[in-house]
């Protein structure tokens, strides 16, 4: 065993152990069907914390034939797959955590500091194939290969470290990039290459350097969704073991959204909140909210625009083919706004190709992002917004239309466009304070139509339900009627309180009170048709 070659499977046991641990060993499964084809090449990349790290040291216990973890994964699910044992602790594996090299190469080069740092292991078990003259580790590999004709199973941890903590220098990134693909690329000696990090891979003039991954990211984790993150089945069983409500687990953690799992979970914050038995701010805790502020404060032209959509509860178009993979090669908003999907501070569904906040623990580090400075109408939305809350539950639609104007008018100077959406924009804002009780959905497929927005409680909460319609140039009566006429409350399936709904009309010709409001309460069981 070694700290390169053949790690050994330590890692891995101590989270098998772990009071909380998900079983994902199906994961190699997907690597074993890759193994030794052309498809052998995966970039596997996820925000931190995400499991990354636990899932190398799975694949390092599971190929190294540096231990024997027949018995560690006894009873979990890969053991019940067909090439369980084809593959089991056949190979030798190469494990390297570029973090740890990048800091204890210090002012010397990285690469450099690597070879010189795997060679010295890779001689103590065949020396008798490199000699003293072999100073790179492709080279050094080649040899092994052709007296042995033994294949390695690599797998790189944090690869991309080096393009987000050395972004000034093109010429050191190029130097590693340069160094993986002679590593890596078309070698007969690699059976897998595994790498995984924060950021696809780089993108470097015309092509990518390292153009032979199957890159499974954010925007797209296709085979690996369901090891991206906690499924929903998942977190429904972890919140029956701890005793912790469903419903608020997924306000708070809830919101990453792929093509066959709907709900992936934060599973850092998951794991925290079952631990300590208590909701709270784990994972955006792990880094200071300036990270995030960096990006929002970018000058780019609609990018305050998208975000403020996105406070409002709303969505937006992203193009996230333009992004180069990279720190610093940002040159647009959608740039900027596939960053922070990679970075896991936006969920994105790839099918409409829209970005959105995803639950109640990240819009909260947005919200410490704008405390700071340069977001003031915003912040004086978001702290009037429990006025506008307490005027709704009372049924006093005066002084709430009276707040949607102060709002609405604080959003618009940030908005681009003053139509209906930039309407829905300013009340989702409007209501902001709700989001401790309620879960807010735009847009809620609801009845024989969508409702603008739809508020559930929570179940810590005895609050009413709510339905908010929008118009614009309309009339306030109809957008009541819509509601009734629609059935839109039978979206709160299940929920058996009272309900109050909200018609909202925005007059743009009326420089005095552009909104007027009307409030209804429906009590229990009551036909909103009515």
């Amino acid at each position: 065993m070694g700290i390169y070659l053949n790690p050994g499977n330590h890692g891995y046991a101590e989270a098998a152990c772990s009071k909380i641990y998900i079983d994902k060993t199906e994961l190699i499964a997907c690597t074993n069907e890759v193994l030794k084809t052309k498809e052998k090449y995966l970039c596997v990349s996820r925000p931190r914390r995400f499991g990354k790290s636990m899932t190398l040291e799975m694949l390092a216990a599971y190929y190294s034939c540096g231990c024997d973890s027949r018995e560690l994964f006894a009873g979990f699910k890969i053991a019940q797959h067909r090439d369980f044992e084809k593959h089991l602790n056949r190979y030798d594996v190469i494990y390297l955590n570029m973090q740890q090299f990048l800091i204890r190469a210090k002012k010397q080069d990285v690469t450099q500091y690597l070879e010189q740092a795997v060679l010295g292991e890779l001689r103590e078990t065949y020396g008798n194939w490199i000699s003293e003259q072999i100073t790179d580790l492709a080279t050094a590999f080649e040899k092994i290969f052709v007296k042995t004709e033994k294949q390695f199973v690599f797998l790189i941890d944090e690869w991309d470290c080096v393009m987000r903590e050395r972004q000034e220098s093109e010429a050191v990134q190029k130097q590693y990039l340069d160094f993986l693909r002679d590593l890596l690329k078309d070698q007969p000696y690699v059976a897998l290459a595994y790498v995984t990090g924060i950021l696809p891979v780089k993108k470097y003039g015309q092509h990518s350097a390292l153009n032979m991954f199957w890159e499974y990211s954010m925007t797209d984790q296709s085979m690996f969704e369901e090891y991206t993150g906690f499924t929903e089945s998942e977190v429904k069983a972890l919140c029956e073991r701890f005793g912790m409500d469903f419903a608020e687990t997924s306000s708070w953690y809830d919101g990453y959204t792929f093509t066959k799992f709907q709900h992936v979970y934060n599973p850092k914050s998951v794991v925290e909140a079952m631990r300590r038995h208590k909701f709270s701010n784990y994972w955006t805790s792990t880094e200071t909210y300036e990270a995030l502020k960096i990006y929002m404060d970018m000058d780019y032209d609609g990018l305050r625009t998208d975000i403020v959509q996105m406070l409002g509860g709303g969505r937006v178009r992203v193009n996230t083919r333009s992004f180069q993979n990279d720190m610093r090669s940002l040159k647009t908003k959608d740039d900027v706004l596939t960053l922070l999907i990679h970075l896991g501070y936006l969920g994105y569904d790839s099918k409409e190709k829209e970005a959105f906040i995803p639950n109640k623990e990240i819009i909260e580090e947005f919200e410490n992002a704008m405390s700071v400075g340069g977001w003031s109408n915003v912040m004086n939305v978001l702290k009037a917004s429990e006025k506008l809350l307490e005027a709704t539950l009372r049924g006093d639609a005066e002084s709430a239309a009276r707040e949607l104007d102060k709002a609405h008018g604080e959003v618009a100077s940030i908005l681009t466009y003053n139509d209906e959406n930039s309407l829905g924009c300013a009340v989702g804002l409007a209501y902001y304070s709700a989001r401790k009780d309620y879960k807010l959905i735009r847009e809620l497929p609801a009845g024989k139509g969508f409702a603008d927005i739809a508020f559930i409680p929570l179940p810590h909460t005895d609050k009413p339900a709510m339905v908010v319609e929008l118009k614009y140039d309309r009339s306030v009566r109809a957008a009541i009627q819509q509601i009734k006429d629609r059935q839109y409350t039978q979206a709160f399936e299940g929920y058996t309180g009272e309900i109050i709904l909200v018609g909202v009309n925005y007059d743009k010709d009326s420089p005095e009170k552009p909104h007027s409001c009307v409030i209804e309460r429906v009590g229990k069981g009551k036909n909103t048709a009515d």
